[in-house]
């Protein structure tokens, strides 16, 4: 049981009688337990676009900040010479297609003339060996075509993936990809996104027990095991609903603690990555919990307590381990008072 205590002091040499005070009985009811981290956002998935072949950058396809879909041309740049190396590399194709033909009939005329010896055997194996050379010549001709029409095709750069796109690192006008990739801007899938921490092995093994059934079940499974809500810095509260959907294999020897992951569907695009967040991963219910008011929990040098009164009704200061706030003005006393 709570209370507040003033002292008594004497005055002219009579003891003046302490104050009435207030005494509550704290509430015992089954909650659930949570463990509070913090952590950090990533994107889903993010693509850095970069410019993949040489030459001016022509046009900007996109605006900042806004949605694009995988395949969406976000810039272009200068074509004239790639369009005319595709198509050399065409014509290079035709013409070793008629070159194969020629070869082809020519080795069907002279094997029609060995038949009547009008032709050697040299003829025929030389024949062969052209329309051989010929068919090689086609499937390298093709290749090249291949190549160029790649090549061609990196002049429109396309976003690999559907997201929300930075904005644009180079301006029209500027030579890009000399000498290596030039990165144009930026692409970060943000439905779903990530937020990874880092939790003690204490709190893996308390909440998190099913940890198998965890990695290896369906994402069902994964929200029924491992639920997890998000709170951002605007003090809205937890009010971004995941569920954990990795659990890394081995603890880091350096920290004591295990990388964890939780899956938010970020339906309202509310949240990006690089954003330092608070998670509250969702643990095993309490029978008996004590909730006392939190202005009933005090601070000194030896940390939070609470007062209660003794079978002989004498104040005693408990030192507590406090849980989380249930957001009525109660807050857990998880050690240090008893519910009788």
């Amino acid at each position: 049981t709570s209370l507040g205590l003033v002292s008594s002091a004497k005055e002219e040499g009579t003891a003046r009688p302490a104050p009435p005070v207030t005494v509550g009985t704290p509430t015992v009811k089954e909650i659930k337990e949570y463990a509070i981290i913090t952590g950090s956002r990533r994107a889903f998935e993010s693509a850095d676009i970069v410019a993949r072949v040489a030459g001016t950058l022509e046009t900007v396809e996109f605006s900042p900040s806004t949605p694009v879909k995988e395949g969406d041309v976000l810039f272009t740049i200068e074509k004239t010479k790639y369009k005319a190396a595709r198509d050399a590399a065409r014509a290079a194709v035709q013409s070793a297609e008629a070159d194969l033909q020629l070869a082809e009939t020519e080795l069907t005329r002279v094997e029609k003339a060995s038949r009547s010896r009008a032709v050697s055997e040299v003829d025929v194996d030389r024949a062969r060996a052209n329309r051989d050379m010929a068919i090689a010549a086609v499937a390298t001709a093709e290749a090249n075509r291949e190549d160029a029409e790649l090549t061609y095709s990196y002049t429109d750069v396309e976003s690999p993936i559907t997201g929300v796109v930075s904005r644009r690192m180079v301006d029209p006008g500027n030579l890009v990809g000399q000498g290596g990739p030039t990165l144009l801007t930026r692409v970060n899938a943000l439905q779903p996104i990530y937020a990874y921490f880092h939790a003690p092995e204490s709190i893996v093994l308390r909440f998190l027990s099913q940890r198998r059934e965890v990695i290896e079940g369906t994402e069902a499974e994964g929200k029924k095991l491992a639920k997890a809500s998000i709170a951002l810095a605007d003090g809205a509260g937890y009010i971004h609903e995941g569920y954990i959907d990795f659990i890394d294999n081995e603890v880091d020897r350096a920290t004591g603690t295990i990388e964890m992951r939780v899956n938010l569907p970020n339906e309202d695009l509310a949240v990006f990555p690089g954003l330092f967040v608070r998670f509250k991963v969702e643990g095993p219910e309490i029978p008996d919990a004590i909730l006392v008011p939190e202005i009933a929990v005090g601070t000194d040098l030896g940390g939070k307590y609470g007062l209660s009164v003794d079978e002989n009704n004498i104040v005693v200061q408990n030192y507590v381990t406090l849980g989380e706030p249930d957001g009525e003005g109660m807050i857990d006393i998880m050690e240090g008072l008893e519910s009788d």
